[in-house]
């Protein structure tokens, strides 16, 4: 599509290098080529975009063979505009001023016109060949077909139109039938596989029978080796048993005469050990006796002076003793004496106090004082001589 612009009632187009531009000013051609750029005015200018790069157009539609089986036909044309002057004369490839779109769907005219072209060149090929020939060389066939077809078509050259080549993709049939050609493709396949199947497990089972074979072999021949082996061990053992007693019986001979020669040297350090050991306790006994003496000669002249040691300190003690126990005395007699002399003066001061006062009184306080100790009083004792007294007293102040 060209890209145009405005500017104050003026248009500018810039086309596109694979754009062939056709520019019409009042019935005459102005400009004329691909890749174009130029002003015009859009009350006055009839502009045509005429595509020339190749094209490619798929297509897909059905045809039926010659034993009325439907296939489906896919195919692609590419194709060039080579005559812009004559496509732009047979289609309407004019385009808007002020847009630069076509004003119509020139492509699409081409694809109809290049379609409708192809189908029929390829449903005349189908349409005389059987299905199973159309699998094999129909996409040939129709290829070959359908691009001589649009080589000959009179109307592409007349519409500028030029073929560059033609392709068949596939001819493919119904689904259906599709799986009912691929029956007996199939069945000869699964054939083929369950040969190359019983093939195989008959390898299996041959190669199965010669292991088992060989093992076989093999387990016979383990038995006769087994059986050598055993021979040997025996002829081994016996051997080692024989070699064992003499060599046990040297070992005898040698401990025998190493015990005795052990023996013999034993009672040798013995003697000598014996003959030491009394020498060593003479010595021992008698410095064991002299350092007795030694001992008691100490432990004499110790305890000497340990008990006249004990003996001072004794004497000490008994001295000081017997001071403490002079002052004890003396400050002992001296609080008697005091606690005497004080008792003293307090009975004499009581006695003064209560030597005017009469007897009725005295009585009194007696009683008080009675009163006041009779819970300390646990009991009272009134002898004969008191209770007459006072009876005596009772009556003479009656």
């Amino acid at each position: 599509m060209a890209d145009i612009t405005r500017r104050l009632g003026w248009r500018h187009l810039r086309g596109a290098p694979t754009a062939h531009i056709r520019h019409h000013r009042s019935g005459q051609l102005v400009h004329d080529g691909p890749g174009l750029s130029f002003w015009f005015r859009s009350l006055t200018a009839a502009l045509s975009e005429v595509p020339v790069d190749d094209r490619e157009l798929a297509m897909t539609f059905h045809a039926r063979t010659a034993d009325f089986q439907d296939v489906a036909v896919q195919a692609t044309v590419t194709y060039r505009v080579s005559d812009p002057a004559v496509a732009a004369a047979r289609l309407d490839f004019s385009i808007d001023p002020d847009t630069g779109v076509w004003r119509g769907a020139p492509l699409e005219q081409l694809g109809t016109l290049l379609t409708e072209t192809a189908q029929q060149h390829a449903l005349d090929v189908l349409a005389r060949t059987p299905l199973a020939a159309a699998l094999v060389d129909g996409v040939t066939s129709v290829r070959e077909r359908v691009a001589a077809g649009l080589a000959a078509e009179p109307r592409l050259p007349a519409t500028g139109i030029e073929i560059v080549a033609v392709r068949v993709v596939a001819l493919r049939p119904e689904p259906e039938v599709e799986r009912a050609l691929r029956t007996p493709a199939r069945e000869l396949i699964q054939q083929e596989a369950d040969r190359a199947t019983y093939e195989r497990r008959a390898v299996a089972v041959e190669r199965e029978r010669t292991i088992a074979e060989n093992e076989l072999a093999s387990k016979i021949e383990l038995a006769r080796r087994e059986e050598q082996l055993v021979e040997q061990r025996g002829t081994n053992t016996r051997r080692e048993a024989e070699e064992s007693a003499a060599a046990d019986k040297v070992r005898a001979e040698a401990e025998a005469t190493r015990t005795v020669r052990l023996a013999e040297a034993e009672a040798a350090r013995a003697v000598k050990l014996a003959a030491a050991e009394a020498e060593r306790a003479v010595k021992l006994s008698e410095a064991e006796a002299a350092g007795q003496v030694r001992l008691a000669d100490a432990e004499a002249r110790r305890t000497e002076r340990m008990t006249e040691a004990e003996a001072a300190r004794t004497i000490r003690l008994a001295e000081a003793e017997a001071a403490r126990a002079v002052q004890l005395a003396r400050a002992e007699a001296e609080s008697a004496r005091a606690v005497g002399e004080a008792r003293a003066h307090a009975q004499a001061a009581w006695l003064r106090v209560h030597a005017d006062v009469d007897v009725t009184t005295l009585h009194a306080l007696t009683g008080t004082r009675l009163a006041e100790n009779l819970p300390h009083i646990d009991s009272v004792t009134v002898s004969p001589d008191v209770l007459t007294g006072l009876l005596a007293k009772l009556g003479v102040r009656e």
